[in-house]
């Protein structure tokens, strides 16, 4: 069984998040939201959940009407960000195009 996650550095956040285009950061999470209708953030939902049970790694998710947020951070880390967040936002992103979601946070 994996050890408990390492934090990055400020450097090694600074670097994903160049790398993670349209996620932002607020303390020690990302986030971004995308414009879906309710229903299609339903759907959307049950998606990316089916790939965090597989990794092993979670989001908080606020679905809205007319759009959904995400927020990432890896709470076995102390609530600090680790590169599984990263990963988890590029999964989300991937998720978010076949799903027809439009970036709001561009």
């Amino acid at each position: 069984m994996a050890g408990t996650p390492v934090p990055l550095t400020e450097d090694d956040i600074s670097a994903a998040l160049h790398s993670t285009s349209g996620w932002r950061r607020e303390g020690d999470e990302i986030t971004r939201t995308f414009g879906i209708r309710y229903h299609g953030g339903v759907a959307m939902i049950v998606h990316v959940a089916d790939v965090e049970r597989l990794i092993g790694h979670h989001a908080d998710i606020d679905l809205r009407w007319d759009r959904i947020r995400f927020a990432i951070t890896t709470h076995d880390a102390g609530h600090k960000l680790t590169a599984a967040d990263f990963d988890l936002a590029q999964r989300i992103d991937a998720i978010a195009r076949a799903h027809g979601a439009t970036p709001l946070d561009v």
